[in-house]
Formats: structure tokens, sequence, C-alpha cells
């Protein structure tokens, strides 16, 4: 491998880290949602079926 090819990894490989590092917050945002909606089905579901809520400890 010669300078010019390893600088192009180098980059290369820079350009995806710095992706991964905008993309993490948003996939966790994203995973963060999901929980809480399914939270919210469940209560709903609980309620309709007029079983009590589990209170958080």
């Amino acid at each position: 491998m010669d300078t010019t090819q390893l600088q192009g990894l180098i980059g290369m490989l820079a350009v995806l880290g710095i992706l991964v590092l905008m993309i993490t917050p948003a996939v966790i945002g994203v995973l963060h949602e999901r929980r809480i909606d399914r939270q919210i089905k469940e209560a709903q579901e609980r309620r309709r079926a007029g079983r009590p809520m589990a209170r958080a400890a």
C-alpha cells in the first residue's frame, strides 16, 4: 500500500467514524421512543381489561 492509498483509507475511516457518531443518538432515540410507545400501549390494554396498573417503585 502506498501513501495515497493509506491516506484514502484513513479518510474513509474518519468519515465512517463521524457517520457512526452522528447516527448513534438517533438510533438510541428511536429505540427509546419505541419502548415508551410499547409501555403506553400496554397500559391502555390493561385499562381496557379493567386490571389495575402496577405502580412504579
